[in-house]
């Protein structure tokens, strides 16, 4: 059945829209990505939106002028497997890193031929005539331009975790992981390397060196190795290791970074939001001693 009245409803569609647009000149909506983001602020300060979902938001909104080689491992600091090496060499590798994936190379650092799982490794332990190539798994190769959006998207589709970066000259850049790009909008995700400091703060490992979290306290990492810090520069006016390693290198540490201080290396395996979150402790005597094993 036709409306009797068609023009009535026109005339209160033209009000809404006349409405509409009188409240758009007085408040005009974000012509920017910094005026969006204050408006989330607002927002969230008038407690229409909470703080986790005003800071993934942002996230999203900031990822869009990024790219993949803003936020990569570059390829100095990746954690690489030689493909020739021993496989007792390859192990003590993956244990001491704690990583599930690792790029393998063959012949020099810049030829990645596959990507392997940590879990595939133990695998030889079991049948020690299997070839290692057989468990690598493909290498995704992007360039290191790649924005954001596209490569989470390329993850997804996909169903990949890693991807190699690769420069405008062809050669690796460095590394970036699907884990990397969605901290970039829900922020630090915790793992099953990030062990809350209650469980524990001080591992013994294998090979006799230590994993120590960046938040244990100084004095709870001089009491276990039966060190003194008293004397060096700084070290009573921090209250955890990590806070004090990254005041005595003088910069936020990057991965592979150490510093030997009172008889120990404490060398930086993991680091998140600019803090370091675990170390790798070595006595200097052990250290030496194995040293004068290997040759």
């Amino acid at each position: 059945m036709s409306d009797p009245h068609p023009a009535r409803h026109a005339e209160r569609e033209d009000k809404r829209t006349f409405l509409q647009k009188i409240v758009e000149f007085i408040h005009p909506g974000p012509d920017s990505k910094d005026e969006l983001i204050e408006t989330l602020a607002e927002a969230e300060d008038n407690q229409v939106i909470g703080t986790e979902a005003r800071v993934m938001l942002e996230g999203v909104i900031r990822m869009a002028d990024r790219t993949a080689g803003d936020i990569m491992v570059a390829a100095p600091r990746m954690d690489v497997l030689d493909i020739d090496a021993p496989y007792d060499q390859m192990l003590a590798q993956v244990i001491r890193t704690a990583h599930s994936r690792f790029p393998v190379y063959e012949g020099e650092r810049n030829n990645i031929i596959g990507i392997l799982m940590a879990k595939d490794l133990l695998k030889l332990q079991r049948a020690p005539a299997l070839n290692l190539r057989a468990l690598l798994r493909p290498v995704h190769f992007v360039p290191e331009t790649k924005g954001l959006y596209d490569l989470l998207r390329e993850f997804r589709a996909k169903r990949h975790h890693m991807s190699i970066l690769i420069d405008e000259f062809g050669k690796v850049a460095g590394l970036v992981t699907m884990e990397d790009v969605l901290e970039e909008i829900v922020g630090d995700i915790e793992d099953e390397f990030d062990v809350p400091a209650e469980e524990g703060d001080i591992f013994a490992l294998a090979d006799s060196t230590y994993r120590v979290s960046g938040h244990t306290p100084v004095e709870r990492v001089e009491e276990a190795f039966q060190v003194s810090f008293a004397k060096e520069a700084g070290a009573e006016d921090f209250d955890t290791i990590g806070g004090w390693v990254s005041h005595a290198l003088g910069h936020l540490p990057r991965r592979g970074e150490s510093l030997q201080t009172a008889g120990l290396d404490l060398r930086v395996l993991h680091v998140k939001g600019g803090a370091v979150r675990w170390f790798q402790v070595t006595r200097l005597s052990d250290a030496a001693q194995a040293q004068g094993r290997a040759a």
